[in-house]
């Protein structure tokens, strides 16, 4: 699988309600960090993130995580 673009060098630190949503893994979205359909044609997939009560999370902005979809640091490794 070819890398993905990296959308920004740092986690996207959001509040987010309740519900269903889906974090773009291929970074290429213009609606980051979460998916618009531009991985279509290639290998990547948007991982589905389902909320069940209102929380802050850091979503990957790197789109390196081990931890899909949450950040785990893999950005500081990065060039």
């Amino acid at each position: 699988m070819p890398d993905p673009k990296i959308a920004q060098p740092m986690p996207y630190v959001l509040e987010l309600e309740p519900g269903t949503y889906f974090w773009c893994s291929c970074g290429q979205s213009a609606n980051q960090p979460f998916c618009d359909g531009s991985h279509k044609g290639s290998e990547f997939r948007p991982q589905v993130v389902e909320v069940e009560e209102r929380r802050r999370m850091a979503l990957c902005g790197c789109k390196h995580t081990a931890n899909q979809p949450l950040c785990d640091g893999s950005h500081a490794g990065l060039d």
